[in-house]
């Protein structure tokens, strides 16, 4: 499958969406390459928390990503720290399809904030490439806590203006 061929929608996350969605974020290897995650990603009851909050909140723009009528994945912007951010998780069974690219490039028409910023780690290199095609330029880096790996690594920060 190709996203050429696919019908890819956003539309604005809804509560019904959280136990879909929370489901991705216990893939392992999405959790690796992810990197900075909960402590506990198991704890579903703390993810419903969490987002049924967020989705309230008006600095954040919630889209959950939609294929043939099939949730695969969300995107978000968000405030961090003063600055904004996005953030997205793709079902790994889309990854290597253009999804999360298409997916980005479809939530910057809606999402104007300038600029915006995107952090990856430093061996997301899948998510490296989403940022580029999308835009997005290599600005720096910084070192975090990742959760899903249990030890400090490198994290590079990309900027769309």
């Amino acid at each position: 499958m190709t996203t050429n061929k696919l019908d890819l929608k956003l539309r604005p996350t809804q509560i019904s969406d959280l136990d879909t969605l929370f489901q991705f974020q216990l893939d392992k290897e999405g959790g690796y390459l992810a990197a900075f995650m909960p402590k506990d990603p198991t704890d579903k009851a703390a993810y419903i928390i969490k987002y049924t909050k967020l989705l309230g909140e008006p600095t954040v723009n919630n889209q959950t990503i939609v294929i043939d009528n099939i949730i695969v994945g969300s995107i978000a912007k968000f405030i961090m720290e003063g600055d904004t951010e996005i953030t997205y998780w793709i079902d790994r069974k889309f990854w290597g399809q253009g999804v999360a690219t298409k997916a980005l490039k479809n939530f910057l028409d809606i999402e104007t904030s300038r600029p915006i910023f995107g952090r990856v780690a430093f061996d997301n290199f899948g998510s490296q490439k989403v940022l580029e095609k999308c835009g997005f330029v290599k600005i720096g880096s910084d070192k975090g806590f990742a959760n899903a790996r249990q030890t400090e690594i490198e994290e590079l920060i990309y900027k769309l203006t």
